[in-house]
């Protein structure tokens, strides 16, 4: 092929093409202004003149377009040597290495967007400053400021000068004999010289500002006054503000206070919120609690914060065994936002399974729900649980004084670990002084050491101790009446337990040569419930003679359908008053009524009765499933249920539970340990009751029921002997104790509780005047009424009723306000 050939067809190829670039340009250039379209034309020009020249050299190629390249135009391929274009001038060397500015596109007149610097690459949008400030708006009217950045700093400078004194004095002791001390002025630190960009603001801070922190707005609304002081205190504590390297507090107010709601509120501010801006305290949090408030806890967490606010895991004990550890790996595994659910509610019997793979995460927090069972540092669930990676604990109990300082220091113990030091240290220091001290035959000396030691543990004790009075709640509940109904022994019950403490094996175990005194102690506590407990004759040995002849034993016993009777109240002198109760509460009002015993057997007698009376009766006790518990509360709650009468084991069920749709409650048989008694009596007075509450507690008067009702009272005192715990009840008794247990006091007009106060306001057992202070735990100053027609003074008709018919002996009365 010719030479002029090549040319001509490269040539009319690529005409179209070099019509449409030029015109391109043409438009690119009117968009610029003047300076950039000189320097576009002058770049072109050079950029033209290296491309050719280098093209010349090559052979005509075919693009992907299948045109050829543009260089092939006018380039004669010959022997001739190549006219080739000087090199550029050191001007335009300098015009080609200008960063490249991609046009803005906008009006000529104004002047190009700057360029971007730094370290951001093409592509990456930067980030919109964000302002560091609190969670929740603290200037708003009402808002519960937990953190404040300025109070922070006013108690650091506190803390300084403090520490700056206390040095000094020390300083000033140290001198000896020298008259003028020695006060240390702190040195003034070196000034440190700040450059141009710091004075003139240029530099930015590493650290963000702290924030305030302030409780959720949908909590603080709901928060009562005593409840955000509580907030306040445990935030405090949990975040070792109160003393550095402390975490821990015991949450003691007593029941029906709201104790769940506060910690709740704590929870949930730690989660989402800290001093530092847009950072939590915690990532995840453990609730332990007894096996029937698991439900209750998560249903509460639903009630105050809303479904799906926070994810919640709960170990019910509903699944299986593989899928329950599955979970707990999953959940201990689980790291910053890959926490799905930071809240898990576990009760205590299932943390001690799960307890070796739980203490493999760091734990922010950790709620122990009726924390009194952490009373022994020797038990597996006090063991399990001291073993988790967690330093914020919080004891939840409203007896954290059940029986004695030992228990009192485990509980210190497991919530601020070291701040009383070792077992061993803290019988010495303290314990064993304040018992020696408390005893009737102590010294004026010893008192004296015992009541500085008392004081120097509050002092130490009470910066993580929080308490309040049910005194609270008359604010915002209806009145409570409180009775302690002394019953009196049905002659066929006085006959039984007669015969059994003058028996041989009573007289022989009073001299000590019996080994069996609980199982004594327990036969006379189910007597004074009703003899149908008791296996007769056989229980009694010889008491055939005095079983009266319409008395039916359980061997004798036919079903109702034979026309045989399922319970007979009057051979008990507590189950007759308790029987016409009921019948005129049933009769003459709507309202519901709460049966709490410590044995089974007598809730198995409540429900023969009111199945022989035809009464709507719910009852839960330890055989019911957890899943079932809070829909039987459920049920009882509900206004247009037909159940009347509701039956609850103190043992199984007693903590926890609001049965506010009743509002009268009888708890039929006194416990050794008075935490359990109050626990059970707070069923009904508490938040959501709308009625007057009437609160009885049924006492065998003369009996062994008494004594111990007054040695609940003793229990209020640190130099108590008697502990909860059945093997510990035989342990600590003496000779002297179980001689008083075993004797029974007929010669009393009233009851011997009341005779033992000597009680100055009552003439004859006839109150002539009120107490000046009226203490909930002092029942020597409640109201006293004796059991006549003494009765009529009272408020409650029920009580009333009983003016007439000699079964009652004695009633303290206390009234909430």
């Amino acid at each position: 092929m010719s030479e002029s050939t090549t040319t001509t067809s490269a040539s009319a190829s690529n005409v179209p093409f070099l019509k449409e670039r030029n015109q391109n340009k043409g438009v690119r250039k009117r968009n610029l202004s003047d300076d950039e379209w000189a320097e576009e034309d002058n770049s072109n020009s050079i950029a033209n003149g290296h491309y050719n020249a280098k093209k010349a050299l090559q052979t005509t190629r075919t693009t992907r377009s299948g045109r050829s390249p543009l260089t092939a135009l006018k380039v004669n391929i010959s022997s001739k040597p190549l006219l080739v274009k000087q090199p550029p001038s050191n001007k335009s060397l300098q015009t080609l290495g200008k960063r490249f500015k991609v046009p803005t596109f906008t009006d000529p007149s104004k002047a190009p967007a700057p360029s971007r610097t730094g370290a951001f690459n093409l592509g990456v949008k930067r980030r919109p400053p964000v302002e560091a400030k609190s969670a929740h708006d603290y200037t708003m009217e009402g808002s519960i400021i937990l953190y404040d950045p300025a109070w922070a700093q006013l108690d650091e400078a506190q803390r300084e000068e403090e520490m700056l004194l206390e040095a000094s004095q020390g300083s000033a002791s140290t001198e000896g004999d020298d008259t003028t001390p020695q006060v240390i002025i702190p040195k003034k630190e070196k000034a440190k010289y700040k450059s141009i960009a710091e004075m003139l603001g240029l530099t930015k801070s590493k650290e963000l500002p702290k924030v305030h922190v302030v409780v959720d707005p949908i909590l603080g609304r709901v928060l009562r006054p005593h409840q955000v002081e509580g907030v306040k205190f445990m935030y405090k504590c949990t975040t070792g503000a109160v003393v550095p390297d402390a975490f821990g507090c015991i949450m003691a107010d007593e029941m029906g206070l709201g104790k769940t709601l506060q910690c709740l509120t704590l929870l949930w501010t730690l989660l989402k919120q800290s001093p530092d801006f847009g950072k939590g305290t915690i990532e995840k949090c453990i609730i332990c609690c007894p096996s029937s408030l698991v439900r209750n806890w998560a249903n509460e967490i639903i009630k105050w914060l809303g479904p799906g606010k926070i994810g919640v895991m709960t170990c019910d004990g509903k699944g299986t065994k593989e899928d329950t550890t599955n979970a707990m790996k999953q959940w201990a595994s689980a790291r910053q936002r890959m926490v799905v659910n930071p809240v898990l509610i576990i009760s205590y019997e299932s943390l001690r399974m799960y307890a070796p793979i739980l203490a493999q995460t760091p734990i922010g927090l950790m709620l122990c729900d009726e924390g009194h069972r952490l009373k022994n540092s020797n038990s597996q669930t006090f063991v399990a649980l001291n073993e988790l990676n967690v330093q914020r604990r919080v004891i939840l109990s409203g007896t954290p004084i059940q029986n004695d300082l030992s228990e009192y220091f485990s509980l210190i113990n497991f919530a601020i670990p070291g701040l009383l030091g070792s077992t061993t240290e803290f019988r010495k220091n303290y314990e064993l002084p304040i018992l020696r001290g408390r005893d009737s035959e102590a010294s004026e000396k010893e008192q004296e050491i015992s009541n500085q030691k008392l004081t120097e543990l509050s002092g130490v004790v009470n910066k993580f101790i929080i308490r309040r009075t049910n005194d609270i709640l008359s604010k915002y509940l209806p009145t409570k009446f409180e009775h302690v109904v002394f019953c009196k022994l049905s002659p066929f019950q006085l006959d039984l337990y007669k015969h059994f403490i003058n028996s041989k094996s009573i007289q022989k175990l009073l001299r000590g040569q019996g080994s069996q005194p609980l199982k004594a102690i327990g036969l006379l506590k189910k007597l004074c419930n009703h003899p149908d407990l008791l296996d007769l004759p056989d229980d009694l040995q010889g008491c055939e003679a005095l079983l009266p002849p319409d008395y039916q034993t359980k061997s004798s016993k036919k079903p109702m359908s034979r026309g045989g009777i399922l319970v007979q109240p009057e051979f008990s002198g507590k189950m007759m008053v308790l029987a016409r109760m009921l019948a005129k509460i049933k009769k003459d009002t709507n309202d519901k009524i709460v049966l709490i015993s410590n044995y089974t057997q007598t809730l198995d007698i409540f429900e023969k009765l009111c199945r022989q009376n035809q009464y709507g009766v719910l009852r839960l006790d330890g055989t019911m499933t957890i899943s079932k518990r809070q829909k039987l509360v459920d049920r009882f709650n509900n206004p247009d249920g037909n159940e009347f009468v509701f039956l609850l084991s103190s043992k199984a069920g007693g903590c926890g539970l609001n049965l506010i749709g009743a509002n009268r409650l009888v708890l039929f048989d006194p416990d050794w340990n008075p935490a359990s008694d109050q626990q059970a009596l707070a069923r009904v007075w508490r938040d959501g009751q709308k009625k007057d509450c009437f609160v009885y507690r049924f006492i065998a008067t003369g009996s062994i029921e008494e004594k111990i009702f007054q040695r609940q009272s003793h229990k209020q005192s640190l130099s108590s002997c008697v502990v909860d715990e059945d093997q510990d009840v035989e342990r600590h008794f003496s000779q002297e104790n179980l001689r008083q247990l075993f004797q029974f006091n007929d010669t009393t007009e009233c009851c011997d509780t009341h005779e033992t106060f000597k009680c100055k306001r009552c003439v004859d057992g006839r109150q002539v005047m009120k107490a000046a202070q009226v203490s909930y735990g002092d029942t020597s100053t409640w109201n006293h009424f004796k059991g006549d027609h003494d009765l009529m003074k009272l408020t409650d008709p029920l009580l009333k009723e009983e003016a007439d018919t000699n079964a009652v002996s004695f009633v303290f009365q206390y009234i909430s306000h």
